[in-house]
């Protein structure tokens, strides 16, 4: 049985899609533990009232990125982790924690990657006329967004999208591939090429398109 420890930063949308859907499909894995920066993140209570273990380590009270990332590693490893997953998790982290975790932390960002790392995704693909959006699951390296790719989904961009239109089309696909992505890493099936290249050891299908 895995371990999982999800992090947060607010609601957890992705952490909800993925906790229902490792009770739901009966994964070798239990989530340990929801460990966010905010006290004040909604998605402690919902981790709460499902008997989840909960944990804060707020950024506020640590004078470095690097003192904050040694606790909250420190928080992290003291449920055993074999899967760390960033569900809307909204800090940078350092080289050092990356490396602690590597082979082992996913992160979803929406857009499709390499395009588009950073913030502001869906207005930026609206704004460069992109025909179509989406979000990547990757596996996390010290370089921000731009780690080996696990999973996509592909959603239309409309013409008359919004940023909170597209946003909300490509987080219902979210919360499909980043359970999948998940439950993947803690079947072991997943594997990466000397290129960084990833891919499913059943060639199972690692993209999702959405008409």
């Amino acid at each position: 049985m895995k371990n999982i420890v999800l992090l947060i930063s607010g609601r957890g949308s992705n952490m909800e899609a993925i906790v229902h859907a490792c009770a739901r499909e009966g994964w070798p894995a239990r989530i340990a533990a929801v460990i966010s920066n905010k006290a004040t993140a909604a998605g402690l209570a919902f981790a709460a009232g499902h008997g989840i273990p909960t944990a804060v380590v707020d950024h506020k009270g640590f004078d470095s990125r690097e003192a904050f990332d040694a606790e909250l590693a420190r928080v992290i490893d003291g449920f055993a982790p074999d899967v760390v997953v960033l569900a809307g998790f909204m800090r940078i982290l350092t080289e050092g924690f990356v490396r602690h975790y590597e082979g082992r932390l996913l992160n979803i960002h929406p857009s499709l990657l390499p395009a588009f790392p950073g913030l502001h995704t869906h207005q930026r693909a609206i704004d460069a006329g992109c025909k179509v959006a989406g979000a990547t699951v990757h596996f996390v390296t010290p370089e921000l967004d731009h780690g080996p790719i696990v999973a996509q989904a592909v959603v239309p961009v409309q013409p008359d999208d919004t940023e909170e239109s597209l946003s909300a089309r490509v987080l219902s696909q979210e919360h499909l591939i980043y359970p999948q992505a998940v439950r993947w890493l803690v079947e072991g099936a997943l594997s990466v090429d000397p290129q960084g290249r990833v891919s499913h050891r059943q060639g199972q299908a690692q993209a999702v398109f959405k008409a």
